[in-house]
């Protein structure tokens, strides 16, 4: 009995054997679940993509800069405690939590450590460790797309086709590597445009050092005169692409691009009242400052109530009379100041790319006008008037150019990268005349006699005249030691007698600043003459030949 009960319990084992043989062999022959099982055992982490560059319009890049590293941290080979000396401060974080992965991952580290045994990746850098142009250019998130400024306007042309690298890995379950494999670094290589920006970078550089220098809160803004390009943007404080959640932290300010935003501007509005007047041949206007004028019982005064007397254009805008303003655009009427403004940009956004655009200010409407405070307020550029930096320079860009208003441009072309031809022009600049070539040439004059003899006299450079016009304008907010906070301008344009270059310096939200922007101006001026071509190999030459030449002596001197 105990034998046939064994050889049926054998018998049963026997037969269960073959069942799961026959099941082993049949899904041995399945390529189904071969390949489910091959696919479970390879982990793909994706690098960095690198996308699209911006250049300056010398084709010089603005977003490439050096290499970044990332090391691959694998499960099971203490690569927390070896990688934890060489990963930055904010990746440290990402390390510890995910010590205990079990599968591979790459953590950003400060070098190459390949040479310790470490698997490292190198990938392109975007951003300067001394921004360029921040503001303008903008920065991309984690995962390397646009987030604001132009890397955001231009994200779909910037990371279209990009190149793209992938780290593979051949791994166990418990997320080593197989015995006998290797990392494989995959590469997909895009086809991918830039974009050319008018920015130029030296001049960049130059006005970034100057603002840094002598500003804390405000931007210059400098624009070349025949085309309307701008050659450099500056806003402060600036922030750190790299870095962005700490100016996220501060709540500075510091993310908001100046040059686009809308501010009271003040006296600097005061010159396209002159150009409505030399456009109704009102040359001869003159007017007796008694330093205030009463208006239905409101007093409207100037600087320190002055009395400045008998003014003209020319000497109104030398002392920044307010009186003498404020009579002229009554004078002028509501509709023509309204128009005249129009004419030369205000209330209109300057627009570049995308949703990228300016504000578009306020300019009160001749209806709103026919209210005579307002009227008198906006006549010397306060009251409900707002407009932007970019707005300003291209309404005094188009005194300098002879009369003609030409729209501030900051984009140059699409381009190809592999080649460097443009592909699709981005500079269409929209040009209208806004004042005669006569009455242009006047206001000229009248700007630079503001330098020469005005309140303008610290925007004088060491080289060359220089015209423009100074503007505080009040803002109704207060610190808590209960001072205004103003709004600081020198607008204006050099050199004078031919003019290239037109430059804006604004500081905001201040109540006296430091460095006043007329003396910044002039040192943008100095920057500028000074990079311009052989400058340079001039004083050199000039020093050489001082010290060889032969010496002369002018015994009546």
């Amino acid at each position: 009995m105990t034998t046939r009960r064994l050889v049926a319990l054998f018998g049963v084992f026997l037969a269960a054997y073959g069942v799961v043989m026959g099941r082993l062999f049949l899904l041995a022959r399945n390529r189904t679940f071969a390949d489910t099982a091959q696919a479970q055992t390879v982990t793909t982490l994706q690098l960095d993509s690198s996308r699209g560059n911006i250049y300056d319009c010398k084709g010089r890049n603005l977003t490439a800069y050096g290499v970044e590293y990332y090391a691959l941290s694998i499960p099971g080979e203490s690569s927390y405690a070896r990688l934890f000396n060489y990963v930055p401060y904010a990746g440290q974080s990402l390390l510890y939590s995910r010590r205990n992965s079990h599968e591979p991952f790459l953590v950003p580290v400060e070098e190459d450590l390949s040479a310790q045994g470490i698997y490292t990746y190198a990938v392109p850098g975007r951003y300067f460790p001394v921004p360029v142009a921040p503001h303008l250019l903008g920065y991309v998130n984690g995962e390397g797309e646009g987030v604001s400024g132009l890397e955001l306007a231009f994200d779909d042309v910037l990371g279209s086709q990009r190149t793209q690298q992938s780290v593979q890995c051949v791994t166990t379950a418990q997320g080593n590597l197989v015995t006998g494999s290797e990392p494989q670094l995959i590469t997909w290589q895009g086809q991918s445009a830039g974009v050319m920006l008018t920015l130029d970078e030296t001049i960049q550089r130059a006005c970034e050092g100057v603002a840094q220098k002598n500003m804390t809160q405000g931007c210059v803004l400098v624009m070349e005169v025949d085309s309307a390009r701008v050659r450099a943007s500056v806003s402060l404080p600036e922030f750190d692409p790299n870095a962005v959640e700490k100016s996220i932290e501060a709540q500075d300010t510091s993310l908001l691009n100046r040059v686009l935003c809308q501010y009271n501007v003040g006296s600097v509005f005061k010159p396209v009242l002159a150009a409505a007047a030399l456009e109704k041949t009102w040359d001869w206007y003159t007017y007796d400052c008694e330093g205030s004028v009463d208006l239905n019982g409101h007093v409207y005064r100037c600087a320190l109530s002055r009395a400045h007397g008998q003014m003209n254009l020319t000497s109104a805008l030398e002392k920044s009379c307010n009186c003498f303003f404020i009579e002229l655009g009554l004078k002028l009427g509501g509709e023509a100041v309204s128009r005249a403004a129009k004419d030369f940009g205000f209330g209109d956004a300057v627009y570049l790319a995308g949703g990228l655009q300016s504000a578009e200010g306020n300019l009160p409407d001749a209806q709103r006008l026919e209210d005579l405070g307002q009227l008198a307020s906006v006549s010397f550029g306060q009251g409900e008037l707002l407009a932007t930096p970019v707005q300003v320079a291209g309404a005094f860009n188009a005194i300098a150019a002879d009369g003609v208003w030409r729209t501030p441009s900051f984009l140059e072309a699409v381009i190809d990268e592999a080649s460097g031809a443009a592909v699709q022009s981005l500079y269409a600049p929209e040009s209208r005349r806004v004042v005669s070539e006569e009455n242009a040439a006047a206001l000229q004059e009248m700007l630079a006699s503001v330098v020469e003899y005005g309140l303008g006299k610290d925007a004088q450079p060491l080289h060359g005249r220089a015209a423009g016009k100074t503007g505080t304008a009040q803002t109704g907010v207060f610190n808590e030691a209960g001072e205004e906070l103003m709004n600081y301008w020198f607008a204006g344009f050099w050199p004078a007698e031919d003019p290239r270059y037109t430059i804006v310096v604004m500081q905001d939200g201040t109540p006296e600043p430091a460095v006043s922007c007329g003396e910044i101006f002039a040192q943008i001026c100095e920057s500028l003459y000074w990079l311009e071509p052989g400058r340079y190999e001039g004083l050199e030459n000039a020093q050489t030949e001082g010290l060889t030449g032969e010496i002369s002596v002018d015994n009546d001197a």
